[in-house]
């Protein structure tokens, strides 16, 4: 297994850039998809509970809200890109070998994936910060910080999830990954509610997952309040996107190389 340091060239921008041209096809469907289902969950649930939930954490529901399904749904878009569209890249449709047979070598294609997952989940985080906008539920200017807070979440989780497409023989084998990784996040890591209303040794848990920190660097952006901890929060995004990252390329190495 070749564990040799990542080669970082402009042939990941140009994967990026092939996905994008054939994304552009779809675009109308693509935006519908990664951004009618997370504002369902926001108009829905952000007026819906809003009514019997006034204030949480001193917002309104609709801002506690705005901020967890604008995080979870970049961590969903990034995650189903990295696994759907590219196992269906490697496996069905075989362009990774058609693009092997080019200059390219496996680092820009696990590379460019990643980078294109990431664009993905930013252009879904910022249409649900602009229905957010609309809606009254985010505070001031500091909020477009969070663009690019939503760009790092989506290279952390499109590089957890290439690992499990170098690693999937079927379709079927992502289930685990959403069932055991992604489904837990969603509902444990403050996107509906508080963490701490979790049970002490759960809150604990769930500060080692990088759902939660992205979180809970996004949501002060979005209300108007300080982030604390910031370097922390940035720290295990990082650590998570620089660890699986590499793992995604050792892998796909293995794979495309044999």
């Amino acid at each position: 297994m070749d564990y040799g340091l990542p080669h970082i060239g402009p042939g990941a921008l140009r994967v990026a850039g092939r996905n994008f041209k054939v994304w552009r096809k779809l675009i109308i469907a693509g935006v519908l998809v990664h951004i009618l289902e997370p504002l369902l969950y926001l108009v829905a649930l952000g007026y819906g509970l809003g009514v019997f939930i006034r204030e949480i954490s001193g917002m309104t529901y609709l801002s506690f809200l705005a901020s967890g399904i604008m995080v979870s749904s970049a961590m969903m878009t990034a995650s189903f890109e990295s696994m759907f569209s590219a196992f269906s890249r490697l496996d069905h449709q075989r362009t990774y070998e058609g693009l092997m047979a080019t200059p390219l070598i496996v680092d820009d294609i696990a590379i460019g994936e990643i980078i294109w997952s990431a664009f993905k989940a930013a252009m879904s985080g910022i249409g649900i910060l602009l229905v957010a906008i609309l809606l009254g539920a985010v505070e001031g200017w500091r909020s477009l910080l969070a663009i690019p807070v939503v760009f790092l979440t989506g290279l952390t989780f499109a590089a957890m999830a290439l690992n499990t497409t170098a690693l999937a023989r079927r379709w079927d084998f992502f289930q685990y990954y959403m069932t055991l990784l992604l489904t837990p996040m969603m509902l444990l890591c403050g996107v509906f509610y508080p963490v701490s209303s979790l049970p002490s040794w759960m809150q604990t848990a769930v500060q080692f997952l990088p759902l939660t920190h992205a979180i809970d660097i996004i949501r002060p952006l979005l209300t108007g309040q300080s982030v604390s901890n910031l370097m922390l929060h940035l720290l295990v995004l990082l650590v998570y996107l620089l660890v699986f990252g590499f793992a995604s390329l050792v892998l796909l190495r293995k794979r495309l190389y044999v």
